[in-house]
């Protein structure tokens, strides 16, 4: 099942057999899109939603000078873009950033399936929902934490949401980022990303290399972070409730 990956983790098995293969049924194409590629464009009209079934995407955002922000990553069993099925518009850019596989849904196919499954809406709200908590910890960790924090924080929060999509190897994951990348994401420059990852090999609690993440003392490098994963809504952490 393609769509597998959606809310795993987290509130899959309260999805009745029905629902998920209406969501499976739901699907229309599949595409196979390059790296480094700009999927959705800020203001523009979009009649479907995204689910992204392979590899890594971006939110973005560019000030006037085309200084790039990232506002967010999804990861296999995202919807990249469900609000959009009610706002019609997004206010930001996204694209890939290595090569992905995405399915599409139009939204007059939503309509029908939101309309005649209450239940999988709430799900597919509950979906939405966890974008607006992690967007809600990415300020958080952008206003209150320092170069070392906010590296932690990115890197351990991926690794929790990997995790529950059956995307990592023991303590080690692929993640097609630059250091300019994670600059991005992190409000640092290329020079303070290179310094602080050089500082957290060290110290032994993270090695990010090649693409390659091994998170070499979790426990650590989460109490560097402050970080506490109950925003990740995970079903063993108590949070994904039925309803």
């Amino acid at each position: 099942m393609v769509t597998r990956r959606f809310l795993m983790g987290r509130a899959r098995n309260t999805l009745s057999r029905e629902e998920r293969q209406a969501i499976e049924d739901a699907m229309g194409a599949v595409r196979d899109l390059p790296a480094r590629k700009q999927i959705i464009g800020r203001g523009e009209r979009l009649e479907s939603s995204t689910y992204l079934i392979e590899g890594y995407v971006c939110r973005y955002m560019d000030d006037r000078d085309g200084h790039r922000q990232l506002v967010a990553i999804h990861v296999p069993g995202d919807f990249i873009d469900l609000h959009a099925f009610p706002m019609k518009r997004l206010d930001h850019d996204i694209g890939t950033l290595g090569p992905a596989k995405v399915a599409i849904y139009d939204h007059r196919v939503l309509t029908e399936l939101t309309e005649r499954m209450p239940h999988l809406t709430r799900k597919l709200w509950f979906s939405t929902l966890l974008d607006a908590a992690m967007h809600r910890e990415w300020i958080f960790r952008l206003g209150r934490l320092g170069a070392d924090g906010r590296i932690a924080h990115f890197f351990c929060e991926l690794f929790v949401r990997l995790t529950m999509v059956d995307l990592v190897d023991g303590t080690t994951f692929q993640l097609p980022l630059t250091q300019t990348d994670l600059g991005e994401a992190c409000g640092l420059t290329g020079v303070h990303v290179n310094r602080t990852l050089r500082s957290l090999r060290e110290d032994g609690m993270l090695a990010f290399r090649n693409g390659e993440v091994t998170m070499l003392d979790f426990a650590r490098l989460a109490r560097v972070a402050e970080f506490d994963a109950d925003y990740l809504y995970r079903e063993n952490g108590g949070w994904a409730q039925e309803s």
